[in-house]
C-alpha cells in the first residue's frame, strides 16, 4: 500500500485530566501533557504507517517551531514529509485539548496554514503513482479544488478516500457535492452525514451522499461502532469494549484501519472491523499516536477483543 495522505495536519497539545479550567491565574496539577501529530491527514498517516503502509503526507504547515515539531513527529513515526509545504508568515495549525476524565475532548483550535493548501502545492506525479489517496478535510481547501485532485487520482487508477473535518452543524451539501462522484470511500462520522446531507435521518443522509456519486460510505458512530453502506447493502460493525482514556484521533485511526483493510483486499465490513480495532487501541491512551501495535497485533486484538452490544 503506497498512500498519500493529503490535507489537514495539526499539532495537538493534550492535557489530562482536566475537570475545569482554574479561575483567574489559578493553577492545578495534571497527570500528563503530550504533543502529537494529528489531523484528518496527519493523524491517519500515523496509524497507516503502524499498520504497514508506505505513507507520505501532503499539506501546508508553517515555518514556525510548531511546524518543525509536527514534521519531526511525523518523520519519527515513519511518515514521509517531503510533500509538506512550509508557509512563511503563516502559523502551523494547532489544537489545545483539555481531556476530561471520561475521555471527552473539547478543543481550542487554530486553523492556520491548512487553509492555504491549493492546486499548485499538489504532488501530482506522486498522486498518480500512489495506490491510494486519502484526502482529509476537503471542505477547508474548497470543493472545486478537492474535486480536481480526486478526479485526477481516479483518472490514474488511484483509490480515493475522504474524511471530513468540520462538525455537522457547520456542514452543507454544497461543500462536498462536486467531489462526491470522485470518492471511492467516504469516511464521515454520523453527525457529519446528517449535517452535510441536510437530512435528519442517518439512512436518508447516506442515501443522499451515495445518490450524488459517493462509493462505499463507512460512517463512524462512536461507541456504537460503524455503519458500512455500499452497492451490496449495509452492515453494522460493533465497536470494541475498552477503557477509554482519550478519543482524540479515534476517527483518524478508524480511517487508517479501514483503508489498510481495503488495500489488503478485505470486504468493506471486514475492513471496518480493522478500523474499529485501530480506534479502540488508540482510545486507550493519550493522543493520536497512542499504541505500539502493528497490523498483526491489531488483527489479533480484533479476533480476541470483546465487542460492545
Amino acid at each position: 500500500m503506497n498512500v498519500v495522505t493529503m490535507g489537514v495536519h495539526v499539532l495537538d497539545v493534550l492535557v489530562r485530566p482536566v475537570e475545569a479550567i482554574p479561575e483567574g491565574q489559578g493553577a492545578t496539577l495534571v497527570e500528563d501533557i503530550r504533543m502529537t501529530a494529528a489531523g484528518t491527514a496527519g493523524g491517519t498517516a500515523l496509524t497507516l504507517a503502524k499498520l504497514g503502509a508506505s505513507v507520505r503526507s501532503a499539506g501546508a504547515v508553517g515555518t514556525d517551531p510548531t511546524g518543525d515539531m509536527l514534521v519531526q513527529l511525523l518523520r519519527r513515526a515513519g511518515v514521509g514529509t517531503e510533500f509538506l509545504v512550509r508557509r512563511t508568515g503563516t502559523a502551523t495549525s494547532a489544537s489545545v485539548l483539555p481531556i476530561r476524565p471520561n475521555g471527552d475532548r473539547p478543543s481550542l483550535h487554530l486553523l492556520g496554514a491548512n487553509l492555504t493548501y491549493g492546486l499548485d502545492d499538489v504532488p501530482w506525479d506522486a498522486v498518480a503513482a500512489a495506490t491510494h489517496l486519502h484526502l482529509g478535510g476537503p471542505e477547508l481547501i474548497g470543493v472545486d479544488v478537492a474535486a480536481r485532485i480526486l478526479s485526477y487520482a481516479k483518472e490514474h487508477g488511484t483509490v480515493t478516500s475522504v474524511d471530513l473535518l468540520a462538525p455537522g452543524a457547520l456542514g452543507g451539501f454544497e461543500q462536498i457535492e462536486a467531489a462526491l462522484p470522485h470518492i471511492d470511500h467516504l469516511l464521515p462520522n454520523e453527525d457529519q452525514v446528517l449535517g452535510f446531507s441536510g437530512e435528519t435521518d442517518l439512512a436518508a443522509g447516506v442515501r443522499r451522499l451515495r445518490g450524488a456519486g459517493a462509493g462505499v460510505i463507512a460512517v463512524t458512530r462512536g461507541g456504537d461502532g460503524a455503519l458500512v453502506v455500499g452497492a451490496d447493502g449495509s452492515e453494522t460493525v460493533p465497536a470494541f469494549a475498552v477503557d477509554v482514556v482519550d478519543t482524540t484521533g479515534c476517527g483518524d485511526a478508524f480511517s487508517a484501519g479501514y483503508l489498510r483493510g481495503v488495500a489488503l483486499g478485505r470486504a468493506p465490513a471486514e475492513a471496518a472491523v480493522l478500523g474499529c480495532a485501530a480506534a479502540a487501541l488508540v482510545a486507550q491512551g493519550l493522543g493520536s499516536d497512542h499504541g505500539d501495535f502493528d497490523l498483526a497485533a491489531a488483527d489479533a486484538f480484533a479476533a480476541s477483543g470483546g465487542r460492545r452490544p
